[in-house]
């Protein structure tokens, strides 16, 4: 039963790792198509939803405990603004960037521990926080740059808006895990995606009330790409659930960062984005810190 629980574990890691950055390319293509970002990211989380209802007809809608709901409002609130807040990054950023970028999601753990948790890193979780320092000024610097590391690296815009989604999706993940726990992964992610809809729904209603049919004609002509979008994010998640269920989130945390390599591969890929060598060592080097932190530190 071990082996069996470590190898679906293990398989869904590895799932989430190409699936995540995958995603993040349709999420890049349909906003360079015009597609605004919380129109994305609401048809997403609507789409998945409605499967669910249509395939998962024994999913649980009583007898979960308040705390259950309490954690997945909270999900499902920093959860739609996080996704936002990274589509918007993927507009206007290099995927290549923005997927190491993501490694600094352990840093944001490693102080959150700190001040609510009063939990002291050790000597390798601050040498993690080096590295992730490090790496991320190799996968930001160019060619051109032949100065020391520099804060102003930090004021680019799809920077700062991809810091801000990861540090709402690392509150969430925390979130998620407890909600995980009190109910199962397929439970969990139909009222991820349930709850993202209604909060993307009502801001939508609030702030697109000019433009939703646009978004809409643009979603049908779309379809393919968006199609591609829902299956990823999809299996994104559910490979996230089942990983979070079957290990410690700090692990999977220090697992998932491995993407940040196959994001570099795919801005390459997708959108010829230069500097791939660079990159790719930018970005290992923020994987080791990752690791460093989660597992060791």
């Amino acid at each position: 039963m071990l082996l069996t629980i470590i190898t679906i574990t293990t398989f869904a890691v590895l799932i989430r790792i190409v699936a995540n950055p995958l995603s993040n390319v349709f999420q890049k293509q349909l906003t360079h198509r015009s597609a605004d970002p919380l129109f994305v990211i609401s048809a997403t989380y609507g789409f998945l939803a409605l499967t669910c209802l249509l395939f998962w007809p024994q999913l649980r809608f009583t007898g979960l405990p308040m705390a259950f709901w309490q954690s997945m409002l909270v999900v499902g609130l920093f959860a739609m603004v996080g996704n936002v807040f990274l589509v918007k990054a993927l507009h206007i950023g290099d995927l290549s960037v923005l997927g190491p970028i993501n490694a600094y999601k352990s840093v944001v753990g490693l102080i959150a521990g700190i001040f609510l948790l009063n939990e002291i890193p050790g000597w390798w979780g601050l040498a993690g926080v080096l590295l992730i320092v490090a790496g991320s000024y190799v996968v930001l610097s160019n060619k051109q740059q032949r100065k020391g590391f520099s804060w102003h690296l930090f004021q680019r815009q799809e920077v700062k808006l991809r810091l801000a989604a990861l540090v709402f999706s690392a509150i969430d993940g925390a979130f998620l895990k407890k909600a995980i726990v009190l109910s199962t992964p397929a439970i969990a992610f139909f009222y991820w995606c349930l709850f993202g809809f209604g909060f993307t729904f009502i801001w939508i209603v609030l702030t697109m009330r000019n433009r939703w049919q646009e978004q809409t004609t643009l979603l049908f002509s779309q379809k393919i790409t968006y199609l591609a979008l829902f299956l990823t994010v999809g299996i994104t998640q559910v490979a996230s659930n089942v990983a979070l269920a079957g290990m410690p989130v700090g692990y999977a945390l220090a697992l998932f960062q491995t993407s940040a390599l196959v994001s570099v591969v795919f801005g390459y890929q997708f959108f010829n984005e230069q500097g791939i060598v660079r990159k790719l060592i930018g970005a290992g080097i923020m994987v080791a810190g990752a690791v460093l932190i989660t597992v060791l530190g």
